[in-house]
């Protein structure tokens, strides 16, 4: 009987990225620590959050992340959180390092809130950081952009991401993919009150000024 060779498909792992659009105004709700809201009063800090990624919907470069991949991978970069790595670049590489001579903030947070996930981050005082900086007070719009590296499959025209995908970071670029998916400014300088985080409050003293 003659022997059939068996070709086996070859998938091979490439970068993944997923834009989130930063929003260009409005405030966020009170998700500041009082430590972040010292450091914004006395050291001009500057935190974003918002939206970063979404499970189970079709994002605007025709991927699907399952919940059970992103829920175990998100587990991983909370950890990278808490030992003070999560970094991300100002713009986005071609390859999955993460240059720090390009970071320009770091996460603080991130959490789920139903089928998306949530995260706040840092502007770092690196030359990356004041750049971005003065492109949210600039009122530029810009994104945020999940870099990973993984395999895909194509069923019934949606790219489904499989199981071997690695988030690596978080980005900040300017080519927003996925609608809703906002991040806000937190809190300037002149919004911050002793045991004030709510919207009205933010809002008479902005109009105050």
């Amino acid at each position: 009987m003659p022997v059939v060779p068996v070709y086996e498909e070859l998938i091979m792992k490439k970068v993944l990225r997923e834009f989130y659009e930063l929003c260009p105004n409005g405030i966020c709700e009170d998700l500041l620590t009082e430590n972040e809201k010292r450091m914004i009063k006395e050291e001009g800090a500057l935190f974003l959050s918002g939206v970063i990624q979404a499970a189970d919907k079709q994002n605007g470069n025709g991927r699907v992340y399952s919940k059970p991949i992103l829920e175990r991978e998100i587990a991983k970069y909370k950890e990278v959180i808490a030992d003070g790595r999560a970094v991300g670049e100002l713009d986005h590489p071609d390859d999955s390092v993460v240059n720090l001579r390009n970071v320009s903030h770091k996460f603080t947070d991130a959490w789920w809130d139903g089928d998306s996930v949530k995260g706040k981050l840092q502007v770092l005082d690196t030359p990356a950081g004041k750049t971005l900086r003065a492109l949210v007070e600039g009122g530029v719009k810009i994104g945020i952009s999940s870099r990973g590296m993984g395999s895909v499959r194509e069923n019934n025209g949606v790219t489904l991401v499989e199981d071997d995908f690695q988030l690596i970071c978080f980005d900040i670029v300017q080519e927003p993919s996925t609608s809703g998916a906002f991040l806000f400014q937190e809190a300037n300088k002149k919004q911050i009150k002793e045991g004030k985080g709510k919207i009205n409050s933010l809002l008479d003293a902005i109009l105050k000024d």
